[in-house]
């Protein structure tokens, strides 16, 4: 199931960012625009840059050059005025664990201004499935609870535009086909917006309506998944990622010439 793409500017535009450390380069001249309504994916491999980018999106980190705009704001310049309706998601980002993940939401909830954070805290709870342990220290949850804990910590103020990172990492495959459908639904239904990057090639190709495709700090590729698979002539994006990460097509040609 794709998310419906709306003819509308941008959820979030990225024009020629840059970020260096020094002699490192972490992304450079990295121009995309993510559609409203949309569930975009954003690949690469370890190093790629998605990292970065999903930092500067967040306002945490500054680009050493380019434009990046969530929702028509300059991200850069106003942050303030778009972070309350954008939020973020990983499972390797601890929440602190003496707090209950009741607490830990409640916290974020008042941070984002949250309106009745209690009764939305208890939705989030029946939603996810964490009635069994919302009310346990998030240190001692197993791997697949911190990962919907993380989720309910990601959407507590209904976001506009979520950014994910390995949303269902740690999750069996049961538990993660009941989220990626959940997510499906948030954004049909709140006509929201998810940048998601992933290294599930599978969850990957049932989501996300657009692909972007990084390596080394740089886009590479982009369309979507079937546009990929018939480019280059392959039956999953697995073998996609491969070819690019590894430049398979190029030596495939250099082996043929």
């Amino acid at each position: 199931m794709n998310a419906p793409v709306h003819a509308a500017e941008p959820a979030i535009e990225v024009r020629r960012l840059a970020k260096r450390y020094g002699a490192v380069t972490a992304i450079e001249d990295l121009s995309f625009a993510v559609p409203r309504g949309s569930i975009t994916a954003l690949l690469g491999g370890n190093g790629a840059g998605k990292t970065t980018t999903l930092a500067i999106l967040l306002g945490v980190l500054l680009p050493s050059s380019g434009e990046a705009r969530v929702l028509g704001i300059d991200i850069l310049k106003h942050r303030y005025r778009v972070l309350p309706r954008m939020n973020f998601g990983s499972p390797y980002v601890e929440l602190p664990k003496r707090l209950t993940v009741r607490e830990n939401l409640a916290v974020f909830a008042q941070l984002y201004g949250v309106r009745d954070a209690t009764r939305r805290i208890a939705a989030l709870a029946e939603e996810l499935q964490m009635g069994d342990f919302v009310n346990r220290p998030t240190g001692t949850l197993s791997a697949g609870q911190k990962t919907r804990a993380a989720l309910a910590k990601a959407l507590v103020n209904r976001p506009e535009v979520l950014l994910l990172d390995e949303p269902t990492a740690s999750l069996d495959p049961d538990t993660g086909d009941w989220v990626r459908a959940y997510l499906e639904r948030y954004v049909a239904e709140n006509e929201a917006t998810i940048l998601l990057a992933s290294h599930n090639m599978g969850e990957v190709e049932r989501m996300a309506s657009l692909v972007l495709m990084m390596k080394a700090g740089r886009l590479v590729d982009r369309g979507t998944a079937g546009e990929l698979l018939a480019k280059y002539g392959r039956d999953n994006l697995e073998e996609v990622f491969l070819d690019i990460a590894r430049d398979r097509r190029k030596a495939e040609k250099e082996t043929v010439a």
